[in-house]
């Protein structure tokens, strides 16, 4: 590993999304190369290997070579085993061995890799709008719901991997099932692939629409009330697609949170959109990767 205190560290970020994946190469925390595609969901893991070899190798050939890896999975990742669970989007990852294949395309620099929602908050814990606040919960809202929460820069995963999985909340008990099997839950009533697929229109321009926003605002409130009342965090990230709504969002999910909150309850109510954006899971891949630290993954 490069150690030169005047050579820049070089990082590898790999952001692997349910509607598209990214690739970034950091020099320090500088982000100096990205790349980023539709995902082909047909392809599957294959399909998207393959395009990473692609990619790595292109900027290897123009001197880009990685020092660390950060990977972050849309998708449960069993962190301890550093292991990929499955994906609830696109099939065929099941137990995808991806830490060996990207080894084999980095030279087997250390890696490390976690879910989408954990790296995002990491992401934006380290240098977006959750800096200064701790502990920090981070929700992703985008083809599906995600969340994790960060305290003390460090990310909050439970005994078994699974701490934050806020989408999976029952906001609707009686609502339509759900991916998971279960009904009403908070990605199944508020994520972009189901309102596209119940409005017939992509969140984009539903929220336009201030009935739509409305209605929308009272079921994501619920979920978020759960988290605050049961976390306390100091402040809400929400990244993603939806996360780019801009006021016709927040300022009606911020009422709708105060009539939600008990009036007895002192909880702070401070809720705002990502500040990297697309970039939230690559920097928390990048933060994933320094604390790689020496150890090889792979």
């Amino acid at each position: 590993m490069n150690t030169s205190s005047s050579t820049p560290v070089k990082t590898l970020a790999i952001d692997i999304g349910g509607t598209k994946f990214s690739l970034a190469g950091f020099e320090g925390d500088r982000l100096v190369l990205r790349d980023s595609e539709p995902t082909d969901r047909a392809g599957g893991p294959a399909w998207m290997v393959g395009r990473f070899a692609a990619i790595i190798a292109r900027w290897r050939e123009e001197g880009f070579r990685p020092d660390r890896c950060g990977i972050g999975f849309g998708g449960p990742v069993d962190f301890p085993s550093q292991t990929v669970t499955f994906s609830t989007h696109v099939g065929g990852w099941n137990a995808f061995p991806l830490i060996q294949r990207i080894s084999e395309m980095t030279g087997g620099v250390p890696t490390l890799m976690d879910n989408d929602a954990n790296t995002a908050a990491l992401g934006e814990s380290h240098y977006g709008a959750g800096r200064g606040h701790d502990p920090l919960l981070y929700m992703t809202i985008s083809t599906g719901i995600g969340g994790g929460i960060v305290g003390g820069g460090q990310v909050w995963r439970g005994a078994d991997s699974y701490g934050g999985e806020i989408g999976h909340l029952n906001v609707e008990p009686d609502g339509p099932e759900c991916l998971c099997g279960s009904n009403g839950c908070l990605e199944r009533m508020c994520s972009g692939l189901w309102l596209e697929r119940d409005y017939g229109k992509p969140a984009s321009e539903l929220f336009h629409d201030p009935d739509f926003v409305s209605s929308y605002v009272v079921r994501l409130a619920r979920g978020i009330k759960a988290a605050i009342m049961l976390l306390n965090p100091a402040r809400i990230v929400i990244g993603g697609g939806i996360g780019k709504a801009g006021d016709r969002l927040f300022v009606p999910l911020r009422e709708e949170l105060r009539r939600q909150i008990p009036p007895w309850s002192h909880a702070r109510v401070d809720v705002q959109p990502a500040a990297l954006l697309d970039d939230s899971v690559l920097y928390g891949a990048l933060v994933l990767a320094q604390q790689a630290g020496g150890t090889r993954h792979c």
